[in-house]
């Protein structure tokens, strides 16, 4: 597109010379495609869309194949296969759609250039006359112009309304700004573990071999003030929801210093993904993975909840399980690492 097809008068340059007018020399002349001219070219062309857009329908076929039939407990060097194969399907079906486009775009459909002059922007002196008698018209039929208290009452508003917006968040300036609090949960020694969301008491006994739990802390045993129906309640409910599952204890992988935290197979782990901080509540029984639905992080939890996919770069803090003398399953302590994402003054 042009501003003109000529360009008349003068130009001044930034060091202030006068540059002669010059003709505008428009668009380069039409270069016909070999297609263009040549049937077979345009067939050739045409066959070559038609390959990668098959492309594209093997990548899809590929990909539902893999989906449904791959074994997902197999790997090569640590990653899925299931994952790979999938991941490469969706690189072909979505590689043929965008090349295929391209290439019927520049070799079949029209490449004749077009030019559409461009006209001034600006209203004419008349237009803008008119406009602005308008503006004082509607002025004066409003009658604010001989009701003070109307227009004082206007201006007011108007002025204070910013306050409302204003006031709210210079407040929170000097608030509580104690990063600390983040380290730590409800959870204490000797706190039982209880079902979310209905509070109920769990016994180690009742758990069985492949089944999920999502805990919190029973309100009885943590302090009035942050029980349920408190103002704290969700605040502190939100760092210390656990996912407890329970596994044959052959398929666990412990590190000696936690080989005491977990009972007979049961572990527990935050369900606060270290990613940016979004419950992690998918588990799949048969590879022991607990997928963050936001951004895929993938946690074993039969080998410390470490990360196997995704962009989260630490494993799920555990929490120390043990059962008390009822056979109710209790915490040992507070997790021994902050939970969630990372923050500017985290340790680890």
């Amino acid at each position: 597109m042009t501003d003109s097809q000529v360009v008349s008068g003068s130009e001044t340059s930034h060091s202030g010379e006068v540059a002669e007018s010059f003709q505008d020399p428009g668009i380069p002349a039409h270069v016909p495609r070999l297609g263009d001219s040549d049937p077979k070219a345009a067939k050739r062309s045409e066959r070559i869309v038609v390959a990668l857009f098959a492309l594209s329908v093997i990548g899809t076929i590929g990909t539902l194949v893999a989906f449904f039939t791959l074994p997902d407990d197999t790997s090569i060097a640590g990653v899925r296969t299931q994952n790979v194969t999938l991941g490469l399907g969706l690189a072909f079906a979505l590689l043929g759609i965008g090349l295929g486009a391209i290439h019927w775009a520049k070799t079949l459909m029209s490449d004749h250039e077009v030019v559409e002059d461009r006209h001034a922007t600006a209203s004419s002196p008349e237009v803008r006359e008119i406009a602005i008698q308008h503006l004082k018209d509607g002025a004066k039929d409003s009658g604010i112009e001989r009701r003070g208290v109307l227009k004082g009452a206007v201006v007011s508003a108007l002025a204070l309304f910013p306050l409302a917006l204003a006031v709210p968040l210079i407040g929170e300036v000097g608030s509580d700004w104690n990063i600390g609090k983040f380290r730590h949960t409800i959870w204490r020694r000797g706190v039982r573990l209880a079902t979310d969301p209905t509070g109920r008491l769990i016994k180690a006994a009742d758990v069985t071999i492949g089944s999920a739990y999502h805990v919190i802390p029973y309100a009885e045993d943590i302090a009035e003030e942050v029980r349920p129906g408190t103002h704290s309640w969700i605040d502190e409910k939100s760092k210390a929801i656990v996912l407890m599952v329970r596994m044959d204890p052959r398929e666990l992988t412990e590190s000696e210093e936690r080989k005491d935290w977990s009972h007979n197979g049961i572990v527990a782990y935050s369900k606060v993904c270290t990613h940016v901080g979004c419950p992690v509540a998918l588990y799949e029984r048969q590879t022991h993975h607990l997928l963050c639905p936001c951004h895929q992080s993938t946690f074993d939890m039969a080998d410390g909840a470490k990360v196997v996919f995704g962009p989260a770069k630490r494993p799920l803090p555990q929490l120390p399980i043990t059962v008390d003398d009822d056979g109710y399953l209790v915490a040992q302590s507070d997790f021994h690492e902050p939970v969630g994402p990372s923050f500017w003054e985290r340790l680890k």
